[in-house]
């Protein structure tokens, strides 16, 4: 199994465009805004798991804010149930996303992970995704953003998967100590052919002079060239106008050869 955990407490990349290849697969870019708009720290963080062999993909992207201690929280959290995450990804896919879904709902509402998060300052958004076999779940608090892209979709205007929710966070503000814990969760039949995954803090899209709010101008950025590259250029671009807020990005591509579901009048 492959995988990356950063938080920019560790790096902050402030003024410095840094991208990172996992298994020849995932790429992993950081900008942590420019110090000429007053940016001197990262809150972002991320962690990534990638089995190959059993075909999955298990991400965690987080923004946080006053400090980046709740993301500390939540990376160090989840990196203890590495194992039990493992374990539930081995199961069927119905059976994993329904678990995996539970699990990491009864860690945010357990006690003792409520409690920690009184000690820290600050919190943040968090956004959970598993690609597994030819779907896609996810768990959203906040305000991440998951994107997917695919021709067919495209064609319809769809890309944004996950309800992006303000005033939702993890940590010293915690939106799992109100009577009903707000979040939102999701599922997504993957598409036959080339499907691109895309997770970002809201740093891209909210820089100034630049329309990355609109996904067509993300995604218009990556043709013809590599996925890096992509995510390189998007980067160089936020930092070339002058954004001060940091971003974390994780793209990457799978290829489905199996057919999606079609409407019955159209020919299978």
């Amino acid at each position: 199994m492959s995988d990356y955990q950063w938080v920019g407490s560790q790096k902050h990349y402030v003024d410095e465009v840094h991208t990172e290849l996992l298994n020849n697969d995932i790429v992993i870019g950081h900008f942590g805004g420019n110090s000429s708009t007053g940016q001197f720290k990262n809150e972002d963080g991320c962690l990534i798991w990638v089995n190959q062999e059993e075909d999955w993909e298990f991400v965690i992207i987080l923004d946080a804010h006053n400090t980046a201690q709740s993301a500390e929280l939540v990376l160090k959290t989840f990196e203890k149930e590495r194992d039990s995450v493992q374990q539930i990804l081995k199961m069927q896919t119905v059976e994993a996303f329904d678990t995996i879904s539970t699990f990491i709902l009864n860690i945010f509402k357990g006690q003792s992970f409520r409690e920690a998060n009184q000690n820290v300052q600050g919190e943040t958004a968090c956004l959970f995704v598993v690609r597994k076999g030819k779907f896609l779940w996810w768990l959203s608090i906040g305000d991440c953003i998951l994107y997917l892209f695919h021709p067919e979709l495209k064609a319809l205007g769809e890309f944004q998967q996950n309800h992006r929710s303000f005033y939702e966070w993890v940590g010293q503000k915690n939106t799992f100590n109100l009577a009903v814990p707000c979040y939102s969760s999701g599922r997504k039949e993957l598409r036959k052919g080339e499907n691109h995954i895309f997770l970002t803090t809201d740093g891209l899209i909210e820089c100034p002079n630049t329309n990355f709010d609109n996904p067509f101008e993300i995604f218009n950025t990556f043709e013809g060239i590599t996925n890096q590259y992509g995510v390189k250029r998007l980067l160089e671009e936020i930092k070339e106008n002058n954004v001060r807020d940091s971003t974390t990005i994780i793209s990457w591509k799978v290829t489905i050869n199996n057919s999606a579901t079609l409407p019955s009048d159209i020919p299978q």
